[in-house]
């Protein structure tokens, strides 16, 4: 009998933030997905909710607080090294001004220019519930 590999979970946290009818979308300026689109978040740390890990990882990312809002899916996602379990919260800003400290670029996205960007294949499965649902 052989035994499959199992891959390494990595569990994440990541803001859609939504400004009237835009979402921000957040350029990789790094590592193996460097240039990819993603919506902006991180890893939770030991003991964190998601909505703590969020708050924390988007404060340190863009120099803003958010509001957490709802739950919108937890993507499940095999990339070739690792299984992503992503956990994908409505945002909106409550203070500070968006600077980019780990990305190289930002978009604000229409429902019309949602699929504008090479979004890496764990966010590209919420683009379609996003324009549905809250664009």
């Amino acid at each position: 009998m052989i035994e499959r590999e199992r891959k390494k979970v990595i569990e994440v946290v990541a803001a859609i933030i939504k400004n009237d009818d835009k979402i921000f979308a957040t350029q990789r300026g790094y590592g193996e997905f460097k240039d990819g689109w993603e919506f902006p978040g991180g890893k939770m740390e030991t003991g964190e909710t998601p909505q703590q890990a969020l708050i924390r990882e988007i404060k340190e990312e863009l120099e803003i607080d958010i509001e957490v809002g709802e739950l919108i899916d937890t993507v499940e996602y095999d990339y070739p090294k690792f299984h992503l379990t992503m956990h994908c919260f409505m945002c909106v800003i409550k203070a500070g001004k968006l600077v980019l400290k780990e990305h190289e670029a930002s978009k604000w996205l229409t429902k019309e220019t949602l699929s504008s960007v090479e979004w890496l294949p764990a966010d590209k499965e919420l683009i379609d519930k996003i324009r549905d649902r809250y664009l």
